[in-house]
């Protein structure tokens, strides 16, 4: 499983140039999940928006919340109604009109996430092994206000090179080829998350990246980025400090948005390297297991991680481009040694517009794979050995992990432009990773509302 994975990943970096060709249309990915915002809820403001956008200042306000209900199975079948939300504001002041510098302008980014109730601690997921998948994505283990990331950015050799430097956060930059539409966290965009390194989305860390276009449709990434563990505490939330840094990340990524069959898609393949020490999640200082050595875990001074993928539309509407199938594939390897989720692997079919009387309603079909680290299960069971434990119902058992297989469902209505509804259901395969564990079925709900 694992060198099919890391083939096709790599077979898809060596064919990017081979899957470019020669167009005169622009690359459009409404169909692959990255559709222009439509109005919001409060309009022009009475005329403030317009102001603001006049003098280079754009912005997105919107609040999101996810449930999520157990009607069937995992390891607490008792049910619940599991909620979270947030709040968020990104937004961007252009800088060129009043300096001349090209492309130059300040990112922001400011999250407020509320009711930490996750259904995946709550219910589905024996509690005693580390959670691999999450029912609600957007959950971010506390309810707190913090900034996502507050950056200056330019360009230079007219506007082939693009330079980004502050307090940021990888999704400015990097693994951009899948939206973030689905609830369950393994469809949540690209799989570079689950290096458990850096975060996603709401937490900043300080760092510096390079975008440089190759050519028009190839772009090569890199960057240098504050490895801090601590970055997502609560104390972290707003602040400019480094303490608690072990290290620095260094990110680099070949990204291709070309066209298929004249249909647009979007390509990448991308290695992570960490020179933070990573603690070894079985082996000893000593050489034996780390559970009973004295002098604890093995460490490493350098790990790496390689991430990759496609989102391809498919199918094009006869009479409507902004409607049709799109296929996606993403998949993750980490150094199992130090990362307890070895292999994550995910596909996926969007459709946006699929019935005529409503062409801007999406659904979405998702299937993900999770593999465990073998060092992190080993140290599960010789931690059952040196206790005599064999009973799984032993609230001091150390369950096992293995793999686990989960998907997702979905239908997103979209009444107004600044409303969406999206109805779905999960069904959970070992969760967990634990065959133990009853399979389960979830229903969600998400709702967004764009100000």
């Amino acid at each position: 499983m694992e060198k099919t994975l890391i083939s096709t990943i790599l077979f898809s970096a060596l064919t990017f140039p081979l899957l470019t060709q020669a167009q005169q249309n622009s690359w459009n990915g409404t169909v692959l999940g990255f559709e222009a915002l439509g109005e919001g809820l409060l309009g022009e403001m009475l005329g403030i928006r317009p102001i603001l956008t006049e003098n280079g200042f754009n912005y997105n306000l919107a609040y999101l919340n996810q449930l999520a209900h157990n009607l069937d199975g995992g390891y607490n079948t008792d049910g619940h109604v599991a909620y979270i939300d947030q709040t968020a504001l990104t937004f961007t002041q252009d800088l060129e009109r009043w300096t001349g510098i090209p492309d130059a302008k300040i990112e922001g980014n400011i999250v407020n996430r509320n009711h930490n109730d996750l259904l995946t601690t709550e219910r589905l997921q024996d509690t005693r092994v580390n959670f691999n998948d999450l029912s609600q994505e957007s959950w971010g283990g506390q309810s707190s206000t913090r900034l996502g990331w507050l950056t200056f950015a330019r360009s230079f050799d007219d506007r082939r090179l693009s330079w980004r430097i502050g307090m940021m956060n990888k999704v400015q930059t990097f693994d951009g080829i899948l939206p973030c539409d689905f609830q369950l966290l393994t469809h949540c965009g690209g799989k570079s998350a689950f290096s458990l390194t850096w975060n996603n989305w709401n937490v900043h860390t300080w760092g510096t990246s390079f975008e440089y276009k190759l050519t028009p449709e190839l772009t090569l990434k890199t960057g240098v980025l504050e490895q801090n563990p601590r970055a997502s505490s609560r104390s972290q939330a707003w602040s400019w400090s480094t303490k608690g840094s072990k290290g620095v990340l260094v990110p680099l990524e070949l990204e291709s948005r070309t066209f298929v069959n004249d249909l647009p898609g979007i390509y990448n393949f991308g290695v992570l390297y960490t020179n933070a020490k990573q603690k070894d999640l079985y082996k000893g200082k000593s050489g034996g297991p780390g559970a009973t050595d004295p002098e604890g875990y093995k460490e490493y001074d350098n790990t790496w991680f390689f991430y990759g993928g496609f989102n391809q539309q498919i199918t094009q509407h006869s009479d409507d481009p902004n409607r049709g199938m799109s296929a996606a594939f993403s998949a993750s390897v980490s150094d199992q040694r130090s990362n307890y989720m070895h292999i994550i692997a995910a596909a996926q079919l969007r459709y946006r517009g699929l019935f005529d009387a409503r062409p801007n309603d999406w659904i979405g079909l998702g299937v993900s794979y999770i593999d465990t680290s073998n060092h992190y299960a080993r140290n599960q069971d010789y931690k059952n050995q040196i206790q005599g434990i064999i009973d799984y119902n032993n609230p001091d058992y150390s369950p096992v992990p293995g793999d686990s297989v989960n998907a997702e469902i979905h239908y997103r209505f979209r009444p107004v432009s600044w409303l969406e509804l999206q109805p779905g259901l999960q069904y959970w395969h070992r969760p967990g990773g634990l065959k133990e564990t009853q399979d389960a079925w979830v229903t969600v709900m998400k709702t967004v509302i764009t100000f």
